[in-house]
């Protein structure tokens, strides 16, 4: 394959200026449509990411590592192949740091006015769903003196923007210990003090059931679960049981409020996606009506062609 890397990489790299002053960590290429079919490349401040999601250009691996280096003199490039000889997806993928040292994975960046602690080699995610900026960004500025909830948390990236937004509270339920741990770390990167009951351990839809029981109330719900989980020997399946969970969840809102789904389950429709999610809230409160749908930001080029590179998620006020 007789490709122009560094050109390749320049025109990328310029169709995502209008984020340059808005965000550390953005996506530079976002496989075929930029030129590089089966790869993308992540920028994190500093540091890069490269992932193969095919073998189209894994035989041209050193030579685009090279181009990266001598375009973004990065503190750190790690590439993981995303990809078994048999074709299969790896959530634990092979990874090589190709510049710099393994130690050097290790940053942080800036989104917006927060700032991420981030890993390159912390697993396939380095901390911070890119995909999910933009809409991260609207709820911290949509978050003033409302209660949020912040399902399935991660390293509650959500509460940070919606803490710095002027949030009273916003609780962070997940299943991982060691991911809520990284969310305090967060907080604390950000001056942020936790509040007391907002780091749940435990299972998001349990949580959901306790807080009906309790009778708590939020002014905004942030839910954006993996297509995939299992906890306790129960399963969540996000085809199957995202709907109905998002059903319960509005129980817990207030009027007025505000409720954000999402997933990045590659058969989901945006438009049938959002019409679903917005009957399920109006099953509970039938005033409910959807603010915007929409995938991924503009880093993402192509979205919704590949499996790899695909998001659904709708905006619903209460």
């Amino acid at each position: 394959m007789n490709l122009d890397f560094p050109k390749l990489l320049d025109a990328a790299f310029n169709k995502r200026s209008p984020l340059f002053e808005t965000t550390e960590a953005f996506r530079i290429v976002n496989g075929a449509p930029d030129g590089f079919p089966g790869m993308t490349l992540d920028k994190f401040g500093d540091r890069y990411q490269i992932q193969f999601f095919g073998d189209e250009l894994l035989r041209e691996k050193h030579a685009i590592a090279d181009a990266i280096a001598q375009k973004f003199s990065p503190v750190c490039l790690v590439v993981k192949e995303r990809l078994s000889r048999s074709g299969k997806s790896l959530e634990n993928p092979p990874m090589e740091v190709v510049v710099g040292r393994p130690e050097d994975s290790i940053g942080v960046v800036r989104e917006g006015s927060a700032k991420f602690h981030i890993d390159l080699l912390d697993t396939v995610n380095p901390g911070l769903f890119l995909d999910m900026r933009a809409i991260r960004l609207e709820m911290g500025s949509r978050a003033a003196g409302r209660r949020m909830l912040n399902l399935f948390s991660y390293t509650c990236a959500f509460s940070v923007h919606g803490r710095l937004g002027g949030a009273e509270i916003s609780t962070n339920a997940d299943i991982s210990a060691k991911i809520l741990d990284k969310g305090r770390e967060n907080y604390a990167l950000n001056g942020l003090e936790p509040k007391q009951g907002e780091f749940f351990r435990g299972n998001a839809v349990e949580y959901v059931h306790w807080a009906q029981k309790k009778g708590f109330k939020f002014d905004a719900i942030v839910l954006d679960p993996p297509s995939f989980a299992r906890f306790k020997g129960k399963n969540f399946n996000v085809r199957e049981h995202l709907m109905p969970l998002v059903a319960d969840c509005a129980t817990l809102l207030n009027k007025g409020g505000l409720f954000m789904v999402s997933s990045n389950y590659s058969e989901f429709n945006l438009s049938a996606f959002s019409r679903n999610a917005l009957a399920s809230v109006a099953s509970v409160h039938p005033s409910a009506k959807t603010l915007w749908s929409k995938s991924q930001d503009i880093d993402f080029v192509g979205s919704g062609h590949t499996k790899d590179s695909c998001l659904v998620a709708t905006l619903i006020e209460v």
